[in-house]
C-alpha cells in the first residue's frame, strides 16, 4: 500500500506539473537568473583580489614595524603578487630554515628564509651561520632551485661571501626596497637565476 501511495503521490505530482508548467519554466528561470548572478559575482570578487594583490606595496618603514611573522606573510603576499599562486608561508618551530615556499610562473621552487630585524639596518648583521642553515636545507631538504635569504637589516660581507660560494641569493634592504615599492617580480631583481623548469608564457 505504501507503494501504491507513493505511486499515486507520484504521479499527481507531474499531472500538477503538466498543468501548471508555466511556474515550472518561472522556477527554471529564476534557478539561471540566480546561478548567473552568483556565478558574476564570484568572477568579480576573484578579478578584485587579483586586482588588490597586483598592487600590493610596502614602504621599508612599514616593514620595519611588522613582527617576524608579519614579515613572513608579507613576502608570502609579495610571491603571490608576483604570480606564485601557491606561496605559502612555513616558518616556525621546526621549519629548518624555510619561512616561506612558492613555485615561480616558470616552474622554478623557492624557499625563502626572512630575517626580519626590528630596527632596520640598524639591527643586527645577518651573518654566516644563518646562511650556513640555509644552505643546509634549502636544497638538500626542500628541494629548492631557488634558496634566498630576505631581510630588511644589513648582511655582513662574510656572508655575502659564503652566497656567492653556495648560490644563495641575498636580498638585502636595498634589493627588498626596490621590490616591494615596485611592480616588478623578485626574479627580475636577481642575477643568473637558474633555468626555467618549464616554457614561461613570455617566452
Amino acid at each position: 500500500m505504501v507503494a501504491v501511495a507513493a505511486v499515486g503521490l507520484v504521479a499527481a505530482v507531474v499531472n500538477w506539473l503538466l498543468v501548471h508548467w508555466w511556474l515550472l519554466l518561472v522556477l527554471i528561470l529564476l534557478a539561471a537568473v540566480g546561478g548567473i548572478g552568483w556565478w558574476q559575482q564570484c568572477t568579480q570578487r576573484i578579478l578584485w583580489e587579483q586586482a588588490r594583490a597586483r598592487a600590493l606595496r610596502y614602504q621599508l618603514a612599514q616593514l620595519d614595524g611588522l613582527s617576524h611573522q608579519q614579515f613572513e606573510y608579507a613576502i608570502r603576499d609579495l610571491m603571490q603578487r608576483d604570480g606564485c599562486a601557491d606561496a605559502v608561508q612555513v616558518g616556525g618551530q621546526g621549519d629548518l630554515g624555510a619561512d616561506v615556499k612558492a613555485t615561480d610562473p616558470q616552474g622554478r621552487r623557492w624557499v625563502i628564509q626572512c630575517k626580519h630585524r626590528q630596527h632596520g639596518e640598524r639591527g643586527a648583521a645577518v651573518g654566516t651561520p644563518e646562511l650556513q642553515v640555509l644552505n643546509g636545507t634549502g636544497r638538500p631538504v626542500h628541494k629548492a632551485d631557488v634558496v634566498v635569504l630576505v631581510t630588511n637589516g644589513r648582511i655582513t660581507q662574510p656572508g655575502r661571501a659564503f652566497a656567492r660560494q653556495q648560490w644563495l641569493y641575498l636580498v638585502d634592504r636595498r634589493v627588498l626596497g626596490s621590490w616591494t615599492a615596485g611592480s616588478r617580480p623578485l626574479w627580475d631583481l636577481l642575477p643568473a637565476l637558474p633555468a626555467p623548469r618549464k616554457p614561461s608564457q613570455h617566452s
